[in-house]
């Protein structure tokens, strides 16, 4: 019998990869995505998409609003989406939203008797999101593992992060081996609501270095 495992999706590039991943491996995949208030629904429709060409179990979409708080560029129509990174933490940096997630995948992870929960986070190209590092996960799994039933009953709980010490490079390669159409995803910060690209954000930058690093003609639908 399959091993469960809650993967988080959001339709984009690295959690596409993380599906294939966690199907490789042999989990019964329930996936679960996030309407929560960011610029565009075309990543809710790609991460739907990802899920039933890997075959999920199931998939989940809760809606948050985290719009209310704003704060970064991703929620907030009046703060623009930069061309570039730049230096420190970058205006598309979502506060809590990966703190957030894992908690409510967690708990489904507990309905589920689920003892694995994947996520795409990625600490070599991740843009300087705090949320994304390994220290972050290692506190969360931690966490996990002292405020849970299933923990205190001594089912320990496993976040997997295989993408963590990859390049954007790395990932199209893996992706591309495991089957991945990655036209079928939207990366982009600015995408419009038919899922094609701006070409111009940090994102898509990440993501177009990728494929041509690895010698993989790039699937990505831009506007123009």
């Amino acid at each position: 019998m399959s091993k469960k495992a809650v993967v988080l999706v959001s339709g984009g590039l690295d959690s596409a990869t993380v599906l294939a991943i966690a199907r490789e491996q042999g989990f019964e995949c329930y996936t679960l995505a996030f309407d929560y208030g960011q610029r565009h629904r075309a990543e809710l429709k790609a991460a739907r998409r990802v899920a039933d060409a890997h075959g999920a179990a199931a998939f989940k979409m809760i809606t948050l609003d985290l719009s209310s708080i704003g704060g970064s560029a991703l929620t907030d129509l009046n703060i623009p989406v930069p061309e570039a990174g730049g230096d420190g933490i970058p205006v598309t940096y979502v506060p809590a939203r990966n703190t957030v997630f894992l908690s409510i995948a967690l708990g489904w992870a507990e309905v589920l008797q689920a003892d694995d929960i994947f996520i795409g986070v990625n600490a070599v190209d991740y843009s300087g999101y705090p949320d994304c590092r390994p220290d972050f996960i290692a506190a969360f799994e931690r966490l996990a593992n002292v405020a849970t039933k299933a923990g205190v009953e001594g089912h320990a709980m496993t976040i997997h992060t295989p993408l963590i010490d990859l390049s954007k490079t790395d990932i199209v390669r893996r992706g591309t081996q495991l089957g991945v159409n990655y036209a079928e995803t939207v990366s982009c910060y600015s995408a419009d609501e038919q899922g094609r690209a701006c070409g111009h954000c940090d994102s898509c930058a990440l993501r177009k270095q990728g494929f041509d690093e690895a010698g993989i003609p790039d699937p990505t639908r831009y506007i123009a």
